[in-house]
C-alpha cells in the first residue's frame, strides 16, 4: 500500500525554524520525485519545492526560495523540508505528494500529484 505521511509541524516564532518529514512506506521514495505544497485557509493548494527521483535536482517556489531545504534520506525512506526565516506568511497546512517535478513550472502542480499525505500543521506567529 502506498503511503505518504507528514510530520514535525508546530507553532513557531517569526524567525524560527521547523524541519518537516514526509516518511513513505508501499513503495521506495528515492524511486519518484516528491513535492511538499501548503494549503492556507481560503487559500488554493500551493507548490513549494520538489525533488527529483531521477537526477537529484530541486525546485524551490519564489516564496520560499533560500529559505527552505528539500532533501532525502533513503535509508530512512524519507524526504524532508527544512524551513528557516520563517514569516507569518507560512501558516498553513503542509502536504507531501508523489509527481513529477516538471509540473512545478505549469499553473496547477497539485493537479499531477498524487499518494497525498495528511498533512502537518505550521503556525508561524509571535
Amino acid at each position: 500500500q502506498v503511503q505518504l505521511v507528514e510530520s514535525g509541524g508546530g507553532l513557531v516564532q517569526p524567525g524560527g525554524s521547523l524541519r518537516l518529514s514526509c516518511a513513505a512506506s508501499g513503495f521506495t521514495l528515492e524511486n519518484y520525485a516528491i513535492g511538499w505544497f501548503r494549503q492556507a485557509p481560503g487559500k488554493e493548494r500551493e507548490g513549494l519545492s520538489c525533488l527529483s527521483g531521477s537526477d537529484g535536482s530541486t525546485y524551490y517556489a519564489d516564496s520560499v526560495k533560500g529559505r527552505f531545504t528539500i532533501s532525502r534520506d533513503n535509508a530512512k525512506n524519507t524526504v524532508y523540508l527544512q524551513m528557516n526565516s520563517l514569516k507569518p506568511d507560512d501558516t498553513a497546512v503542509y502536504y507531501c505528494g508523489v509527481g513529477p517535478c516538471w509540473s512545478y513550472y505549469s499553473d496547477a502542480p497539485t493537479l499531477q500529484f498524487t499518494s497525498w499525505g495528511q498533512g502537518t500543521q505550521v503556525t508561524v506567529s509571535s
